[in-house]
Parts: structure tokens; sequence; C-alpha cells
């Protein structure tokens, strides 16, 4: 039996307060985040706007007990899927694979090589492909795999998105069902699903598949829990995460809760449909943040779905996307990360930018901020950096 390395794909977060600003740092530095016309700017630009940005970050990571989780959570995760796929008889080896901290790709890539791994498949912890998350590390694979000759020999199979999974829903569905069994009204709490938005433009510009994803995850998530539950309940999909100067996918998570408020809901059950792990958005987004102004609209109960973590169905659905993967059809990393045809990757060549303000997952990517419109910032103290508190 070949020794299989299953590659897990996140993003990373920083786990101490003292690593905000070297993740930031790291984050900007890509020039899929932010792409310059002179590259030797990328670096000193990269400094600035992490040091500027650290203080607000800090912040929140302070709120939420000095660091993210993502990297205990996501290499329990690794542990445990390795545990279950050698009881299953498959001589695997679980390697975490983070964009943006440690242990970066690089580094996971090594491991690999040096244990004598015989053939890979990679498995991003995202359930919903976007060009900015799981398509990034893609791409971060290939860059890799064209550099590495003893990289570019191993057989790769990759799993583009799994957000139908029945392994996935059946574990979203347990938690939901689990969470409204604690309601004073279970037939009628309101299932709020709250995803991470990108900019509208990805989806219609760039053909980013993620929205249309993420409806069909919500609508067989609540098919599941019906059957679970004998009873429909009334639901809502949501986006969150939105900052910068162009539109979002909509409806946005504030407007949405304020909306309920105003239609009298009492009960809602909040559900992170995007994330497996807690992290930034879950823990202080979500906890903090929405169910403020959950309670400012009159929602008297808020309740928060817990993210997947190390759940046992959800486990065993890993383990069986890795079975299927090394079944049926090789998807290589070209394919994994193939766009439409003759589409440009966006925003990264045009005049338009979005970001995540949390610091820990950047869904979007920053676009072609020019250097000149930069240096006017900083000489009039003017525009969107200066706004987002950049600068």
């Amino acid at each position: 039996m070949a020794r299989v390395g299953v590659l897990l794909l996140n993003l990373g977060g920083p786990e101490r307060i003292e690593d905000v600003g070297p993740f930031l740092y790291n984050l900007f530095s890509d020039p899929e985040i932010i792409r310059l016309p002179t590259p030797a700017l990328q670096k000193p630009l990269a400094w600035l706007i992490s040091t500027l940005r650290s203080g607000k970050s800090k912040e929140a990571y302070r709120s939420i007990g000095g660091g993210s989780p993502l990297r205990r959570i996501t290499e329990q995760q690794a542990r445990e899927l390795q545990s279950r796929l050698r009881q299953q008889g498959v001589d695997a080896t679980s390697y975490v694979a983070m964009r943006y901290w440690h242990p970066f790709t690089e580094s996971a890539v090594g491991d690999i090589k040096a244990d004598g791994v015989e053939e890979v498949v990679v498995l991003p912890l995202y359930p919903h492909f976007s060009i900015s998350t799981s398509g990034s590390s893609f791409r971060e694979l290939q860059r890799l795999r064209q550099a590495d000759p003893a990289f570019r020999r191993l057989p790769i199979r990759c799993i583009r998105s799994w957000y139908d999974h029945p392994g996935y829903i059946n574990a979203m569905a347990g938690l939901i069902a689990r969470e409204i069994g604690n309601c004073e009204a279970p037939d009628s709490a309101h299932i709020f699903f709250s995803a991470h938005g990108v900019p509208k433009s990805y989806v219609e510009e760039a053909g980013d598949p993620y929205q249309k994803e993420i409806e069909a995850c919500a609508a067989l998530v609540m098919e599941r829990l019906e059957q679970l539950l004998g009873h429909p309940n009334p639901s809502t999909l949501a986006y969150q995460s939105r900052v910068g100067p162009v539109e979002w996918l909509k409806p946005y998570t504030e407007d949405a809760l304020r909306e309920l408020g105003e239609q009298g809901v009492q009960e809602l059950v909040v559900v992170p449909i995007s994330f497996v792990s807690e992290h930034i958005e879950t823990l202080e987004e979500i906890d903090i943040e929405y169910r403020e102004i959950a309670t400012e609209a009159g929602i008297s109960h808020f309740r928060r779905v817990p993210a997947l973590d190390t759940d046992a169905t959800f486990i065993q659905g890993l383990a069986d996307l890795v079975h299927e993967a090394m079944a049926g059809p090789e998807v290589n990393l070209d394919m994994a990360a193939q766009l439409p045809k003759k589409v440009k990757l966006y925003p990264q060549d045009k005049w338009a930018w979005g970001w995540n303000n949390s610091s820990e997952v950047w869904n979007g990517r920053l676009a072609m901020v020019g250097f000149s419109a930069f240096l006017l910032e900083l000489l009039t103290g003017h525009g969107p950096l200066h706004a987002l508190g950049l600068l």
C-alpha cells in the first residue's frame, strides 16, 4: 500500500499578540494581496501597512484570549483524520499547510518529501471554493511544485470543494439540531447562516462559484435538518466581514440581523456556515460584534452553533473525502485551481479592491493598489486606506 500524505490547507493566524504584526507583513508581502507596479515597493509597503494596522488587530485578538486558535484546532483535526484513516487501513500521514503563518506550505511540503510519501491528497479546509481561499492555496502549491523537481514527481490528487458532501452536511445539521434542542420554542427558532463574504465582482466578473456553493449548501443543510427535527424552521443566509468601498455579497449580516429584529424574531440560532474551525470571525465577530447588534435590534435569545472543529461525524466525512479522492479520477493542481476561461484573476488586474478587516480570514483579494494613489494618501491624508484606518 502506498504511503499517502494528506495535506490540509488553511489560512493561518497569529497565535500570540506579538505575532500579529509579522502575520500581517506576510499577508501584505504577497503580490496576490496587493499588486504594485514596482515589485521593489512590495515589502516596504507591507511593512508600513502591517505596522499601522497591527494595533486594531491586536485589540481584536486580545478580546478572544490573545491569539488565534486556528493552528491548534487544525493540527488536532489533522491528528484525528490521520488516526481515522489508519484505522481504516490507509497508511496515511496528515500535514498542515498554512498560507500566511506557521506551519507554512513550504514547510509542509518539506516534511512530505522527508517522510517518503508516495502520493498526496490535497484537502482544503474550505468547504466552498473561492479564488481567494482554496484557489490561492492551490496556486501556492503550483508555484512550489514548479520550482521543486522532487515535489513535482509526487502524484497529487486534489479535492476542489466539498460543500455538498454528506459527511459535512450531516455534521452541520447535527450541531444545529443540538442547539435548537436548547431553544425555548424549537419549532419557530430562526436559523441564521452567516458566511464569510467576498466582493460581488468576484462572482459576477471572475466567475467565482463561491456564492452558488454557499446557497446550495445552506439548502442542503436545511433539508437534512428538517429530516432530523421533523419540522421546518425559518432561515436566513447572510454574509459577514465586509470592508472596503466595493459592494460585497448581500445581504450583509449586520443588516439582516436588524431586519429580523424589526420583524419580531426573538430566538436566533446563528450558524457559521463557511468556517470549520473556531477563529477570529466566530469568536470575536459573531460572538461579540453581531451578538451586540442582535441584542440592540430586539432579538432576546442569540445562540451560536459551534464550529465543527473535531466533531466525529465531520472527521469521518473528511476521511471519506480522502478515500473518494484516492479511488476517483485524478484532479491535479491545475484542474483544482482552474477558473472560467478567458477570465483574469479579479481583482488583481483592476483598480478596485476589497478586504476583510479581521486580520485572520482575508477572503477577499486586494487588487492593484496604485503606488501613486498610495503616495497621494500619504501626502493628503485622504483616501480608502485612511478610511479603513490603515494609514
